[in-house]
């Protein structure tokens, strides 16, 4: 049974995408599934406080939306393209465009309906 937890929580952790300034355009733009990016750092404790729930919301929405992260300190490029000034920031990407934005940490079940808009 141990076994089992040790492959569920892997899985979980390999559901999060790692997005990055040289990706962006083809795993997010391009994508055709709704694309829930977390701008983050790795200084940001609100940031470190919402990457459980980004996780769970990648778990929960695996096959129906990517859920992943953005380094903004690694990936400055795309987070000066979508004028990222505070984060976390969280943006949802439909057919290429951002069709929402959410800055701070937002609870699971908001971020829940958001993406249940898009899925």
């Amino acid at each position: 049974m141990a076994t089992e937890n040790v492959q569920t929580e892997t899985v979980q952790t390999d559901t999060v995408q790692t997005f990055t300034d040289a990706n962006f355009d083809a795993v997010v733009i391009k994508a055709a599934l709704p694309v829930l990016v977390d701008f983050w750092a790795e200084w940001c404790g609100p940031c470190k406080r919402l990457a459980p729930t980004v996780h769970a919301l990648a778990t929960d929405y695996a096959g129906r939306a990517t859920i992943g992260k953005l380094n903004v300190d690694e990936n400055p490029d795309v987070a000066f393209k979508f004028q990222i000034r505070s984060i976390p920031s969280l943006l949802l990407f439909k057919g290429g465009q951002v069709v929402e934005q959410l800055v701070g940490l937002a609870p699971k079940d908001e971020l829940q309906k958001v993406l249940d808009k898009y899925v």
